[in-house]
């Protein structure tokens, strides 16, 4: 029987790692409470994998249980031991996916969403065009009034409900490459703009250089930056997720800022592990290290202070719903509801359930669209018993799953990032104040 990569049993034996299989994490982890099975916990798939690592299972046979797996990381908050449980997952599925055989939906995502577009932004481009013009143009409702994807294929009819409203090309602007601090200077910071967020939620990465202006900082968006390779290590593909990570670091140590900052809560996360990612990389090791440890959230650096200047009262309810990687991978809790309730007149709400996943996880709700539904489903039920005006959340993937979410259960609610909140707060004739 092959024995499983050394690199699985490195990650085993480390003594962060080491599971004292107390049982802390199956009330946390969703595909256990969802189907009651201790293969599904994270419990259970550390025993598949150190299965693997021993021999005592091909690693080919574990595959489906880690892929049903969010990788949303709630386990290594209720955890004890302190067990890195992401880390765990990703080498443990770049294992298992050598000799596994995915579905043809999910192998065609892999590859052309993973090696193809995430990787380049002019490819991206395009197609966020021409997925427009399907909407625009009348295709789309002609191929769901017809049924003909359904009848075709129901997984891609799936992924095509999924699909969010893609901007019109005037709006998916670039921010530029620098923008200059209002008032005081503060700082000058580096900001990772994303792989997704241009193409599918622009004002997102508009209203953070807005906003981080306005506070004093002056922004730099380095144009040969690429994806984060965040979606690329969730799925196994370390190597292209190194690659990745080798070129952002190069790109973003040419800008000389003292931070890179991020509003994707899993771009943020991912470039936090570079250190651990290029571990064993001789050059870039120590570069790596060095890189994340510069990189901070936005809300992370924006509550360090008071904001500054006026903020225009919004008088609406406002819940909060914690991104996995913010919460579970980066720690981070307080920071977003500081800011936030720092608008005068905006009444903050907690979500019931808030720190349980929402279903996105990357393409998780496109290759296991039932169990994401199901969860969304849970989340939206417990929104609208808090009955809010205004859901935000600070990661793209979770802000999309939750516009689908509203309509679906026909929530008259609006879903938008809490950086676009401070950015509607500001008043454009209110100059910035002094710290």
């Amino acid at each position: 029987m092959t024995v499983a990569p050394s690199s699985l049993l490195h990650e085993l034996q480390q003594a962060e790692t080491s599971c004292i299989k107390c049982g802390f994490c199956l009330p946390t982890c969703p595909t256990y409470r969802l189907t009651g099975s201790e293969a599904a916990s994270p419990r259970g798939r550390i025993d598949l994998m150190q299965a693997v690592a021993y021999g005592e299972l091909e690693a080919e046979e574990i595959y489906d249980q880690l892929d049903l797996c969010l990788g949303c990381r709630a386990c290594e908050t209720a955890c004890p031991a302190g067990v890195e449980f992401g880390k765990l997952l990703e080498t443990g599925r770049a294992v298992a996916r050598v000799g596994a055989k995915p579905s043809r939906l999910e192998a065609w995502l892999r590859y052309v969403g993973l090696h193809v577009l995430l990787t380049s932004p002019g490819g991206l481009w395009v197609v966020a065009g021409l997925l427009r013009f399907y909407q625009v143009s009348g295709l789309q409702t002609l191929l769901r009034n017809r049924g003909w994807l359904e009848r075709l294929s129901p997984a891609m009819a799936a992924a095509e409900a999924a699909m969010p409203v893609i901007p019109a090309t005037m709006v998916r602007q670039r921010v530029p490459s620098e923008t200059a601090p209002e008032g005081e200077v503060r700082d000058t910071v580096a900001m990772l703009t994303g792989c997704v967020m241009p193409e599918l939620l622009p004002q997102v990465n508009h209203a953070t250089v807005h906003v981080l202006a306005a506070n004093g900082y002056g922004v730099m968006a380095p144009p040969a930056q690429r994806c984060c390779g965040a979606l690329q290590a969730h799925a196994g593909e370390l190597e292209k997720a190194r690659q990745l990570a080798k070129h952002n670091i190069e790109v973003f140590e040419s800008t000389g800022a003292s931070r890179v900052v991020v509003n994707s809560a899993g771009c943020g996360a991912m470039t936090k592990d570079y250190g651990h990612l290029l571990s064993g990389d001789a050059e870039f090791a120590n570069r790596a290290q060095a890189f994340s440890q510069r990189v901070c959230d936005i809300s992370e650096l924006l509550a360090a202070a008071p904001l500054r200047g006026k903020l225009r009262p919004l008088p609406m309810r406002v819940a909060y719903d914690d991104p996995c990687h913010l919460l579970h991978g980066q720690r981070v809790h307080e920071q977003p509801r500081t800011l936030l309730r720092q608008v005068p007149e905006l009444e903050l709400l907690e979500v019931p359930e808030g720190d349980w996943c929402c279903g996105s996880a990357g393409i998780y709700n496109l290759v296991h669209a039932e169990m994401a539904q199901a969860l969304l489903d849970r989340k939206m039920e417990h929104m609208a018993s808090i009955q809010p005006q205004l859901i935000v959340t600070g990661n793209p993937g979770c802000l999309l799953q939750l516009r689908q979410g509203v309509k679906r259960h026909q929530l008259d609610v609006e879903v938008m990032h809490p950086i676009e909140v401070l950015a509607q707060a500001y008043t454009p004739a209110t100059p910035a104040s002094s710290a």
